[in-house]
């Protein structure tokens, strides 16, 4: 009990010192010094990643997850920014002196920027009066520089390295609160911005470098010490798409989409910039048709865009982000790579304009709103709702420009041979219904018309949408001009009422003869729904021989026996939650669970669901269905009680085995009775 006290206090001490940070890096920083301060004051806890030098400021997911972009992260303690040891005392109690900021530099792991301070006479105005912001790159930010460029920037100590170095400087003091998201501020070269963008996870960036050691403070001034080397910008992001050839196609495909003029203006966007070699793995005829449809091409465009600048050092997990297409991307990254849904397609990052950033991707993302219905399809692994359509002839319907839904079965959802004949054929040609429809336009009682001339209705119920027998089994996929809804069975148009149903079917024979002999013939061709628990002649025979003379002496009791199995009402197997209650149209109400996608009405399963008909819907049972016993603590629907009972009952009882018998008896009961009308 006293450590729930213990972890209840402690949880509410951060949350109430996260509420009170000033800032999302502030928080973090708060967080980490929450988990050091068992090693002493002042101490942080940080998350470096195994294999790198990389490490953060650990936050609440970060660490109860220990991983940072999917790798493992190992925890070191650190003393927090502006304190430091003493010999013999625990933690980090003594505030770091303060300096000014060309030996501050040397403090916090940027001696290599010092040093080129030096070369380039920058010593005495950062070591003199006013006040400085300095955002200073590490010693390892020096080394990952290309060797040309590096060599460019110190070689003879020419203005360049001068102009670099200012570039990194803010003639004010900027503390970590400051840098706020989305703001610029004027450097010490030639008045070029450097643009912050500070991220809810607690990350801070610097024209995308990010700050490793924050609000280092001097006495003229403040450091922040950053893991790149920065370089100055003045163009927009189309003129760097202007200038690369790698992005011409991509170039050509802005300028068709009259999309240009966005890009010049001003604003925070994240550009992934499919190359050529992207569009190169297109098949051309995708291509051509997006290409020369403007909706489509302008679809796919915004779909690489976010509404947003996001850096590549921003990201630590995986996270949607929505796109000017509408939908959304999944941001992430594993390891060093930044990923896009999950896959590391991104080759080149963090190229900067004034109004965002550019990422380079080796694949083109093609929205569903661009696709087809067969390429929705493809997209979406349903391979064998896929052949069957294209074995069906209905490629090219699905390649056009016809307004259309298509109920696609998921691939669990096809059993047995996919033979390809005249009933196929025609059964295919019912998934697929006029006009463009989304799930969130269906309602209960609605009718659909399929291509193949039927009417499909709709089922809303509290779990489920159902057309027919198939329920949607994921989010709607809205193409270029037709719709795609995923469902989990085949369908199964209704063929005629429950009485042709049952009279159709072989396993039905005893009970046709026991609807006749009850006078319900009539009701099962009614125009008003039913459900209908319909026991087959298995279930008739497992009946003791005594108990059905009895009933069936009886059109009374026949009657109420049979109605105990019929409720009103329509009820697919996709609409049976755990505890589904259905009123019979006579008796108490029957109780219905699902386990192990199987259907039970008081405890018996159901052999074969969903045999639709035009006035309702019909449900296989082996077994007659009795009322449960009262008061018992009844376990679920499709307990393992249940099945020990119905085992136990049909070992004790002489099943009537005699199919032909019973036929003669029903005919024999149902002569008497018409004689007796005459």
């Amino acid at each position: 009990m006293k450590h729930i006290t213990l972890l209840a206090l402690a949880l509410t001490l951060i949350a109430t010192i996260c509420l009170g940070a000033k800032s999302p890096y502030q928080a973090v920083l708060m967080h980490s010094r929450i988990r050091g301060r068992q090693h002493g004051p002042n101490v942080c806890a940080m998350q470096k990643i195994q294999g790198t030098e990389k490490k953060y400021f650990t936050n609440c997911k970060q660490w109860y997850q220990r991983k940072i972009c999917g790798k493992p992260a190992v925890v070191s303690y650190e003393c927090c920014p502006g304190y430091e040891k003493l010999p013999g005392e625990k933690g980090c109690p003594a505030a770091l002196p303060l300096v000014d900021i060309y030996d501050t530099l040397g403090v916090v792991g940027a001696s290599t920027t010092q040093m080129y301070t030096d070369r380039a006479k920058l010593r005495e105005e950062i070591d003199g009066p006013g006040s400085v912001t300095f955002f200073a790159p590490s010693n390892q930010a020096w080394s990952a520089l290309p060797h040309e460029i590096l060599d460019a920037l110190v070689s003879n100590v020419n203005i360049e390295l001068l102009n670099a170095l200012h570039y990194h400087m803010v003639d004010r003091r900027l503390t970590s609160d400051d840098l706020k998201h989305g703001s610029s501020f004027t450097s010490m070269y030639q008045d070029f911005d450097v643009h912050i963008h500070h991220y809810p996870n607690g990350i801070v960036t610097v024209n995308c470098a990010r700050l490793i050691k924050t609000d280092q403070h001097a006495t003229n001034g403040i450091v922040h010490v950053v893991d790149r080397v920065i370089t100055a910008i003045s163009n927009n992001i189309h003129s760097f798409i202007d200038t690369e050839d790698d992005l011409e196609t991509l170039r050509t495909a802005l300028a068709a989409a009259g999309m240009t003029t966005m890009l010049e203006s001003e604003g925070q966007y994240t550009l992934f910039a499919p190359t050529n070699e992207a569009f190169e793995k297109i098949p051309p005829e995708t291509l051509n048709r997006i290409l020369g449809d403007p909706v489509a091409l302008r679809d796919l465009l915004n779909y690489h865009i976010l509404k947003h600048m996001q850096c590549a050092e921003s990201i630590v997990t995986g996270m949607p982000m929505e796109t000017m297409q509408g939908t959304v991307l999944e941001v992430g990254c594993d390891g060093d790579h930044m990923t896009l849904n999950g896959k590391a397609i991104i080759t080149k990052t963090d190229k900067l304009g004034t109004n965002g950033v550019i990422h380079f991707i080796n694949e083109l993302l093609i929205p569903d709103s661009a696709k087809t219905l067969l390429e929705l399809m493809e997209g979406s692994k349903l391979t064998k709702a896929n052949k069957l359509f294209v074995d069906a002839g209905l490629g090219p319907l699905l390649s056009g420009s016809e307004a259309l839904t298509l109920l696609a079965p998921q691939d669990d959802a096809f059993k047995g041979s996919l033979t390809m004949d005249g009933q196929m054929r025609k059964l295919m040609n019912n998934h697929i219904l006029k006009n463009q429809l989304s799930s969130k336009s269906l309602y209960h009682g609605q009718e659909l018309e399929t291509l193949g001339g039927l009417k499909l209705r709709v089922f809303v119920f509290r779990n489920n949408l159902c057309i027919e027998n198939a329920c949607i089994a994921a989010h709607d996929k809205m193409g270029r001009f037709a719709s795609m809804l995923t469902v989990d069975k085949v369908l199964t148009p209704p063929m005629g009422t429950i009485m042709d149903v049952l009279k159709a079917d072989d396993r039905f024979s005893l009970l046709t003869g026991a609807l006749q002999t009850a006078g319900m013939t009539e009701l099962m061709n009614q125009q008003n729904l039913l459900t209908v628990f319909a026991p087959t002649n298995n279930a008739f025979n497992a009946m003791p021989r005594p108990e059905l003379n009895r009933l069936l002496q009886n059109s009374q009791e026949l009657g109420r026996v049979l109605k105990y199995h019929m409720g009103e009402g329509m009820l697919v197997s996709g609409g049976v939650t755990s505890h589904t209650r259905l009123q019979p149209l006579l008796g108490e109400k029957l109780e219905m669970g699902m386990r192990n996608y199987t259907v039970y009405v008081n405890r018996v399963p159901v052999v074969e669901a969903d045999l639709m008909a035009t006035n309702g819907v019909v449900h296989a049972v082996d077994s007659i269905i009795k009322p449960l016993p009262p008061k018992v603590d009844r376990e679920q629907s499709d307990g393992p009680a249940a099945r020990v009972r119905m085992a136990s009952s049909r070992s004790d009882s002489r099943g009537f085995r005699n199919e032909a018998l019973f036929q003669k008896v029903i005919k024999s009961r149902s002569s008497r009775t018409m004689t007796h009308r005459q």
